[in-house]
Formats: structure tokens, C-alpha cells, sequence
């Protein structure tokens, strides 16, 4: 059974991620900007940015210097209670696609402050965000055939302009988990079953 993940992989990847594409560690990078006078994270983003280091790998060395955020620290079970404190009769929503994902060999499930991210090795294939107090928004990156109310809400340039909106248990259907499983092998890149 898949276990829910913290930020904390994320974390150990984008450290991997800079050490492998430059060469040095994030406390490396930070040793080198703190010897170069620097102080804030304006001034170590252009610092970083002119030696060519972007994007994850400028995350990881502002991380090393300025610590993480409070919310990388807690765990995956934290970040997901937390989602959910306010709004407790949709837990059951939430716990049936993760029950659902858990039990999918190929499905990643990695919290977030404010959703849950159902990923494939691949890429991220569904969300699952406590939109309202009533309602959970389960997001697709594609337009799943014959899943009933499914719509589009985003603009056509965002990944994932798909959502289902979810209020009760009982919404997630063998439906929506053929949907769950259509997406899952969509981003594994496998033809649907």
C-alpha cells in the first residue's frame, strides 16, 4: 500500500536536483552567497540567477540559507488533518480516493498545505482540493469520457482545467475511480483499460 508523502521528498529531490546539474550542494551554494556578503532572498535569487542556478535548484539553496517553510516540517498525516479540520464531514470524501490511490501500485499520493497531489512517476495526474465547507474539487489534467459532472474551469492553458465537485462519500462512485484509474494511466503514459 502507497504511504502519503511529505514535503520532505521533495525537498531530498531538488537538493539531488542541484548537486547533479551544477555540481555542489545547497549548503555549498549557500556557503559561497554568505562569503559573497549575501544577506536576503531578493539578493540571492539574482546572485543564484546570474550563475545560472533557477527555478528548484534556487529553492534548495534559499532553503539552506533561510530555512523551509513551517509547513514542510509537518507530516504528510499533519498537512492532511489539517485540510480538513474545518470542514470534517468531507474526510470521508477525501479518504475514499485516497484509500483508492493508496492501493494503486503505480499512484503517488503527496500532501499539500492546501491539497492533495495524485502523481505517477511520470507526472501529476489528479488534485484533490477542499475547495468549500461542502464541497471537495477533484481536478484531472484531461477531460475523462463519460465521467457524469465533470467540467471545465480553468483556463485552457492550465494543466489541470478539469474538475469533478464532490459533497458526499457516496459521490465517489466506480465512476469516478474509473476516471482515477483513465488518469493514472494517461500520465503513466499506457492505454486506458
Amino acid at each position: 500500500m502507497n504511504e502519503m508523502r511529505s514535503w520532505q521528498p521533495m525537498v531530498e529531490t531538488n537538493a539531488a536536483r542541484l548537486l547533479r546539474t551544477t555540481g555542489r550542494t545547497p549548503a555549498e551554494w549557500a556557503g559561497e552567497a554568505l562569503s559573497a556578503g549575501i544577506t536576503g532572498r531578493e539578493d540571492l535569487s539574482r546572485w543564484l540567477k546570474d550563475r545560472g542556478v533557477t527555478g528548484y535548484n534556487l529553492m534548495s539553496v534559499d532553503w539552506e540559507m533561510f530555512g523551509l517553510p513551517e509547513f514542510f516540517l509537518r507530516s504528510a498525516d499533519e498537512l492532511y488533518d489539517a485540510q480538513y479540520a474545518d470542514r470534517p464531514a468531507l474526510r470521508a470524501v477525501a479518504d475514499r480516493i485516497l484509500l483508492w490511490a493508496a492501493e494503486a501500485p503505480e499512484a503517488v499520493i503527496q500532501m499539500r498545505k492546501t491539497y492533495v497531489s495524485l502523481q505517477t512517476s511520470r507526472r501529476k495526474f489528479a488534485q484533490l482540493t477542499p475547495t468549500t465547507r461542502t464541497a471537495v474539487d477533484l481536478f484531472f489534467r484531461m477531460a475523462v469520457p463519460e465521467l457524469p459532472g465533470l467540467e471545465p474551469v480553468r483556463a485552457t492553458n492550465d494543466a489541470f482545467a478539469w474538475r469533478l465537485r464532490l459533497r458526499r462519500e457516496e459521490d465517489v462512485d466506480d465512476a469516478v475511480l474509473r476516471a482515477l484509474r483513465t488518469a493514472l494511466e494517461d500520465s503513466l503514459g499506457s492505454p486506458s483499460a
